[in-house]
């Protein structure tokens, strides 16, 4: 009997204990800071249980910071059915809305993801954008888009753009026009080098020109520089262009070089005089000095001159 009375009496403690927390008064939270354009009960107070995504009033405008008394609060969440709540002792609070700042940086990337996607900036290129006007000061609501871009004009081979967007919290879009100067990899020498030097990887860095400027000069990949023999003498920091460089020099002119001759089985060898110079597998003009005649043939790998073909060039020999 004893034990029973017991167990009724914790029962009705539980019972009372868990009223007691449901009705709980909900707690004002103080300043606040809110992402969304509606300020809830679960924004400004603790415990607001079922309420607490009740929207009770607007918030201010994205990175602006409204204040509110007690009495204004009360007067808000009237409406919600909350009659009574803990003030914390506060006698006013702030109710702050983020915002993310609409600058030059954030639409450009806006505009770059344009101009990749319709295949006119490539992953070796960038662009610096130049604006007519400055952007007025625009705060957006802090968002996974705070912008959008809804339209650009620009036509490569023209540097003027105008481009449109939508400001997350803003009704009015935003536009802009200036110009866009796209701006390329193009490689340069690290230090000055002579005419005939056979260039390596580590002879170049590469440094952004104008896209303009890179079309007219031309340009070369790393590939197409590497053992590459420069055709000139360049200083350090200069562009290399295509007429920079050519494959190295196999012969030179005036140079004795061997003839080899080869048509099926037959093979003669003589030496002469190489008229021109080459790299490999260009023309070279051979002047045969025992018989003072020349010999039309192309330059190899191990610096020959290979004559093939034609009977009437054995003579020659």
């Amino acid at each position: 009997m004893f034990a029973s009375t017991l167990k009724c009496l914790a029962l009705a403690a539980a019972i009372a204990a868990t009223t007691t927390l449901a009705y709980a008064d909900p707690v004002l939270r103080g300043d606040v800071t809110v992402t969304s354009e509606l300020v809830t009960v679960g924004d400004l107070f603790a415990g607001a249980g079922l309420k607490a995504e009740t929207a009770i009033f607007r918030a201010p405008a994205p990175g602006t910071t409204g204040t509110l008394g007690i009495d204004d609060v009360a007067a808000a969440v009237e409406g919600a059915g909350i009659t009574e709540f803990d003030p914390a002792g506060l006698t006013s609070i702030k109710v702050t809305r983020a915002g993310v700042a609409v600058d030059l940086p954030l639409l450009s990337d806006l505009i770059a993801a344009d101009l990749s996607s319709r295949g006119i900036l490539s992953a070796n290129m960038n662009m610096d954008i130049a604006l007519d006007r400055p952007i007025p000061q625009i705060v957006a609501a802090d968002t996974a888009r705070p912008a959008s871009l809804t339209m650009l004009r620009y036509m490569p081979g023209s540097s003027t753009f105008s481009a449109r967007f939508n400001v997350s919290g803003l009704s009015e879009p935003l536009d802009i026009e200036g110009q866009i100067q796209l701006m390329i990899e193009a490689p340069h020498l690290r230090r000055s080098l002579p005419e005939g030097t056979i260039l390596g990887a580590d002879d170049v860095e590469w440094r952004m020109v104008p896209l303009a400027y890179a079309e007219t000069t031309g340009l070369v990949s790393l590939n197409e520089i590497v053992g590459k023999q420069l055709q000139r003498q360049i200083r350090a920091g200069v562009v290399l262009r295509p007429n920079d460089i050519s494959a190295p020099e196999l012969i030179g002119r005036n140079q004795n070089v061997t003839v080899l001759y080869q048509e099926g089985a037959l093979t003669l060898t003589t030496r002469g005089q190489a008229l021109n110079s080459a790299s490999l597998d260009e023309p070279v003009s051979v002047l045969n000095t025992m018989t003072n005649k020349v010999l039309q043939g192309t330059a190899t790998a191990n610096g020959m001159v290979l004559v093939t073909g034609g009977n009437p060039q054995i003579a020659g020999l």
